[in-house]
């Protein structure tokens, strides 16, 4: 199945280390080679970046790798195919507006009768079931809050219900954002590590890598990084249970 990979700070901060390590395993030391993209938010924007290759052998992934885009909130995705053919418009993340908000949605899993869920106005591009989930995510939300809302964290514990209803069809390991908010949700594996002073060194687990954070941070900073599976062998990360979910804001656990 495909890895994911997300990104919540409370300051700008680059993810090429965590980025070079999720992109070896698609097609180096990992299977997933039918493409991946990365979406960076900056303010209310968000800057996408994706590919139909595989990532480990795609040049935009060897760019990326090296240039220190700074972001608040990333989300990533490498894809081995199960549902759709392999093409652009079903790689993600995927994007869409509500409420004057870009939300991002990625996927790692497989779902049955996809294709029966509501989705109201929200019509897939192409043809992953995971494109289905995100519209009908966004549909649940646009009938539950037929108003901009404003309690922010109360929408996403309706999102995890939400979740919880499309893990009756299958596997649903996903990452969900507005640009503030991470929401993360497991169904079978997805494993997260926040990093804060003292800062340590890390060392990659697919790349004979290694980065001494204390010589890139501030004391104030923090930041927590989210990834189907852990990409440094010499931290501790923490591996979420089946059928829960969190919420991070400026790196921070909200629940």
């Amino acid at each position: 199945m495909c890895e994911l990979l997300g990104m919540s700070a409370n300051i700008p901060t680059d993810i090429c280390f965590s980025f070079r390590g999720l992109a070896k395993r698609g097609g180096a030391t990992g299977p997933h080679v039918d493409g991946w993209g990365m979406a960076f938010y900056e303010g209310k924007g968000c800057r996408t970046f994706k590919d139909p290759k595989p990532c480990s052998f795609s040049p935009i992934a060897s760019m990326l790798e090296d240039y220190p885009i700074k972001s608040q909130l990333v989300i990533a995705h490498i894809r081995q195919a199960n549902r759709g053919k392999i093409a652009l418009e079903n790689t993600h993340p995927f994007t869409r507006q509500l409420w004057g908000r870009n939300w991002t949605f990625a996927h790692n899993g497989q779902l049955s009768d996809y294709k029966k869920l509501d989705l109201g106005n929200f019509e897939p591009i192409g043809q992953t079931d995971s494109e289905y989930a995100f519209c009908y995510i966004l549909n649940k939300l646009q009938q539950r809050y037929p108003n901009k809302p404003k309690n922010w964290p109360t929408i996403f514990r309706f999102v995890k219900s939400c979740a919880d209803e499309l893990r009756m069809r299958g596997i649903v390991n996903l990452l969900f954002s507005d640009g503030r908010y991470l929401f993360v949700y497991c169904s079978t594996h997805l494993h997260w590590i926040t990093r804060q002073s003292p800062f340590g060194k890390a060392k990659l687990i697919d790349e004979d890598m290694e980065i001494d954070f204390a010589q890139h941070t501030t004391p104030n900073d923090i930041v927590t990084v989210v990834a189907t599976n852990p990409l440094t062998s010499n931290e501790n990360w923490q591996k979420m249970q089946s059928g829960t979910a969190s919420l991070f804001k400026s790196g921070e656990q909200i629940f």
